[in-house]
């Protein structure tokens, strides 16, 4: 849950942010640990966010070259930016993964008119599971190889690693996009009693502490990781669809500009 008063405080930012640009809010969320159900005591709130201009900004010979991002330094652990529609979908196309996770934060702030809604509808025919399982795959292997095989680990590291793992495992099984929620990843590890307890020990332990807490290695962690990393080496790099899928964006788009 999100403190009243932070959340009074987030929207009034976002409508500064409207006024200051010039552009309508069309979705803006909490993304990373909060959303992710691992958040420290003194985490950032990130909060993302999606906006529109006004129909004729995008007929302009010099659109490629405008900005389409608007960006605030963190201050008082608030860290807002967002991105244009254009650039959304854009991305979208691409399978981003930070956007696919966006439209699927459990914590709302703000969703005006219909383009999370329509962007939310469009995800199986836009999202490709292998692009997916590529981007979890590479966040694991990193995280893993570069903060968790020393002596005294970060103790957030650890579901930096185990977050993709499990999101690998939901792709696979379900050929849908994961959920960001870590208690819903969790449930596919449902028979394994041993690993959960250890996991839900970290976890407690991560609520309670400090961001920058480390911990020695919890063996048996490492080992589930290894052996999900070493499953994981199957896959190649993901193919390139073939299909194009611009028509349905182009779509949502213009949905988006006659509701501005």
């Amino acid at each position: 849950m999100i403190d009243e008063n932070i959340k009074t405080e987030i929207l009034r930012r976002l409508q500064a942010a409207e006024t200051e640009h010039g552009v309508k809010v069309l979705y803006a969320i909490e993304s990373g640990s909060r959303a992710w159900g691992f958040a420290s005591p003194n985490s950032d709130y990130d909060v993302r966010f999606i906006y529109a201009h006004p129909k004729d900004w995008y007929v302009a010979v010099d659109l490629e070259e405008k900005r389409d991002v608007i960006e605030y330094d963190i201050v008082d652990d608030i860290d807002i930016n967002g991105w244009d529609v254009r650039k959304a979908l854009r991305l979208f196309n691409k399978s981003n993964p930070a956007f696919i996770e966006w439209l699927q934060s459990p914590i709302v702030y703000v969703e005006n008119g219909s383009f999370a809604q329509q962007a939310r509808k469009l995800m199986p025919a836009i999202y490709s599971i292998e692009k997916g399982i590529y981007h979890y795959r590479s966040m694991a292997k990193t995280t893993y190889r570069t903060h968790l095989k020393a002596d005294q680990v970060h103790l957030k590291k650890y579901f930096y690693a185990l977050r993709p793992l499990l999101s690998i495992r939901w792709l696979e099984q379900y050929q849908a996009p994961a959920p960001i929620e870590f208690a819903k990843l969790r449930t596919l590890l449902a028979d394994n009693q041993t690993l959960n307890a250890q996991i839900e020990h970290l976890l407690e332990r991560k609520k309670q502490s400090l961001e920058k807490e480390f911990s020695a290695p919890v063996s048996e962690i490492n080992a589930f990781i290894e052996s999900e990393l070493a499953q994981v080496e199957k896959y190649g790099e993901h193919p390139s669809s073939s299909v194009n899928k611009m028509p349905l964006l182009n779509s949502l788009f213009h949905e988006v500009l006659r509701q501005q």
